[in-house]
């Protein structure tokens, strides 16, 4: 594969479904986030280097290392600014996947694994790439492919990383966060769920994750809307309620505000570089 691409698949309600895959040849310093995704997704870097951010916790990556990304997690990673990495990746979900995670061994308190089977996991995503017309045979195809994908990742060596420490209150923070963003979230109420005063909670979760709780809150809801656009065929009312907007007309808003056109024009958009040769995830 010498050029990236993405592919993303709408859909979902099955036991077990692909909903995007892809392959990265990134610039010096890119970055991907903050992001929130509705679905599993795993990347394998091939070569170079970068960094993972989840919970306030930075882990350093290289060539052979993959990480998981849970569902309606907010991540960061970037690329390194003299080894950028090149990394494929697969997002799946289904009433089966966590099940499915957890025989993996693999959370988002240990998103990292080591792998030495480079050529089957970037022929998974070549393969890939020549069934993603929606056919039924297709379909099978494509999980085929991801059975073997999690099965190389199932046979890999589980590693603990060396990470600066991430805070059990922001930690606990973040998860009653994604617990309760369908809900009219406030700082205050956030860090009552902790059990720290307002003002300290709010010094403390800046500390750690470089944006206030309010700001948090709302680049979570913004970019879980935005991923949901992306890989579901919910109705753009429905994803603005699921994300704790009050309104619909909120949602088209500020996504306006901050993508220049609104989340049906959005949607069009990404369903139109179906395949194109775009690093988007």
């Amino acid at each position: 594969m010498e050029h990236s691409f993405s592919v993303n698949i709408p859909g979902g309600g099955r036991q077990l479904c692909v909903n995007a895959f892809g392959h990265s040849v990134t610039m010096p310093g890119h970055k991907y986030g903050p992001a929130v995704r509705p679905y599993y997704l795993i990347h394998y870097i091939l070569e170079g280097k970068g960094e993972f951010l989840v919970d306030g916790i930075d882990y350093k990556l290289s060539a052979g290392k993959g990480f998981l990304i849970e569902p309606d997690y907010q991540t960061i990673y970037m690329a390194d600014q003299e080894e950028p990495w090149t990394y494929i990746w697969l997002g799946f979900s289904g009433t089966d996947a966590e099940t499915i995670i957890s025989f993996l061994g693999l959370s988002q308190e240990h998103p990292i694994f080591r792998s030495n089977e480079k050529e089957i996991l970037e022929n998974c995503i070549t393969g890939m790439r020549s069934h993603s017309s929606g056919s039924t045979a297709d379909a099978f195809y494509l999980l085929s492919m991801l059975y073997l994908f999690l099965s190389t990742v199932a046979a890999s060596d589980r590693e603990e990383l060396s990470h600066r420490d991430s805070n059990p209150y922001v930690s606990q923070a973040i998860a009653y966060i994604r617990n309760h963003i369908e809900e009219p979230l406030r700082t205050e109420a956030v860090a009552r769920s902790v059990g720290l005063n307002r003002s300290y909670f709010s010094t403390l979760f800046k500390q750690h994750t470089g944006l206030s709780p309010l700001k948090y809150i709302q680049k979570f809801r913004l970019t879980k809307a935005q991923h949901l656009l992306e890989s579901s065929r919910l109705s753009v009312s429905a994803i603005a309620y699921s994300c704790g907007y009050q309104q619909p007309e909120s949602l088209i808003k500020i996504f306006h505000q901050h993508y220049g056109m609104s989340p049906a024009a959005y949607r069009r958009k990404m369903l139109g570089e179906h395949n194109s040769e775009a690093e988007i995830t």
